[in-house]
């Protein structure tokens, strides 16, 4: 993996797990996992975030190993580091377009939650490794940020199957260290403060996350040594965001009508998609 695309990738790895934290998933292992709530099942939150924790690393490892197939793939195509360079810039754009809102389908994607029944059906360190693993792998759960798919795209970009690894493990590692964020919650009290400081760092970690790519991109731009392939990229990565830009439904609710020539493009609710089929 060359030095650039390596760090790069290092540094949307990082910042796509700490992003990812925001989860409905995330949110609940800080709930459920902590000194207070494994103290009610008699269980020790030590032992249990360890577990999680080793779970977490296994299912990043799982994540990296599709970077690793696809960097596999991609060393046989024998592609120079410019091509590469080009397609990561690609892959950079269309990120920022899913998570600056303005390409569909809109962030979060696979809105699917852990099985909390496991906290009663089995034992700590089986709930713990199982939720870890999910939370790890990053595609198994809500997808908060399309920063996810990168660590796979960039991976793979960087042509050297045991980087791609490397790439998913730190993923894994980082997303499944911020269950220590609730070390400290050791009453009702301070678990509210703790929900009540994440909830106010929703949207500038959504931002925080944008400027991250943004800041990415311009790096793999400014850095090639052939400015037609910087802009070649970026310009193929704006096609493809608009193009998928294109595709947002536009939804005219029954029960608003809509000032003379303006478009109502609020979500449609269930009660109106059932109405138009």
């Amino acid at each position: 993996m060359s030095l650039l695309l390596g760090s790069v990738a290092a540094g949307m790895v990082v910042a796509a797990a700490v992003r990812s934290t925001w989860s409905p998933c995330g949110l609940s292992m800080l709930s459920v996992i902590t000194p207070l709530a494994e103290a009610a099942r008699g269980r020790r939150y030590r032992t249990t975030a360890m577990w999680f924790m080793a779970g977490a690393l296994l299912g990043g490892t799982a994540l990296g190993s599709l970077g690793a197939l696809g960097a596999t793939v991609v060393r046989s195509l024998d592609l120079t580091a410019q091509d590469r360079v080009a397609a990561a810039l690609v892959a950079l754009v269309i990120a920022i377009g899913f998570d600056a809102d303005v390409i569909s389908p809109r962030i979060p994607h696979h809105r699917r939650q852990v099985n909390e029944v496991w906290l009663d059906q089995f034992r700590g360190w089986v709930y713990g490794a199982g939720f870890g693993a999910q939370i790890g792998f990053g595609l198994a759960t809500y997808i908060m940020t399309a920063a996810v798919y990168l660590v796979v795209v960039l991976g793979a970009l960087g042509a050297n199957p045991t980087g791609a690894l490397l790439l998913g493990t730190l993923f894994g590692g980082v997303r499944g260290a911020a269950i220590f964020v609730a070390a400290g919650v050791t009453d009702a009290q301070r678990l509210m403060a703790l929900h009540r400081r994440i909830d106010h760092l929703t949207e500038p970690s959504r931002i925080a996350m944008v400027v991250v790519e943004l800041v990415a991109a311009a790096l793999l731009a400014g850095t090639t040594t052939h400015p037609g392939v910087a802009l070649g990229g970026l310009a193929v990565g704006l096609f493809a965001t608009w193009l998928v830009g294109r595709s947002r439904k536009v939804v005219v609710l029954p029960s608003a009508t809509p000032p003379s020539g303006a478009v109502d493009v609020r979500e449609p609710t269930a009660a109106t998609r059932r109405n138009h089929g």
